[in-house]
């Protein structure tokens, strides 16, 4: 659809209309960019679209309307001395077609990466399944 949704019909055999089936994805949080940057979206909240640690709306008027879109802005500038992480559990990782990706350093050495890089917004550990690493950082 131009909404960006998979919709499967079905043909109804006894009169040869077509019937809507399903739809995907079928939850507001599996859309595409919902809810912005530096924002995550969780079904059990009202709102589902939330900050994360350290950022505010970047339209207020928007997101007391329940948008969204225009995500979350710093509540203070990063000063690149002193700024510190905040751990956030699982959640499906930002875009990363203009991140830093390093297959061959574990999550500490990610960290010190990051914390040495003052254009880095965050980092995240790539694959951690069976012992595995990886680093994925995103820079502004």
């Amino acid at each position: 659809s131009s909404e960006g949704l998979l919709q499967m019909f079905v043909k109804v055999p006894t009169s040869s209309e077509w019937s809507l089936f399903a739809v995907l994805p079928n939850q507001e949080c599996d859309l595409y960019q919902i809810c912005g940057p530096y924002s995550y979206c969780d079904m059990k909240t009202s709102p589902t679209c939330n900050c994360i640690n350290g950022f505010v709306p970047n339209n207020v008027t928007a997101s007391a309307l329940g948008d969204m879109s225009h995500g979350c802005v710093r509540k203070s500038r990063l000063n690149c001395h002193g700024d510190v992480f905040f751990l956030v559990k699982r959640m499906k990782l930002p875009d990363t077609s203009t991140a830093i990706v390093d297959k061959r350093i574990g999550v500490d050495e990610c960290e010190e990466r990051c914390s040495k890089n003052c254009n880095c917004t965050g980092f995240a550990n790539k694959d951690i399944r069976n012992g595995g690493s990886g680093c994925v950082i995103w820079t502004r």
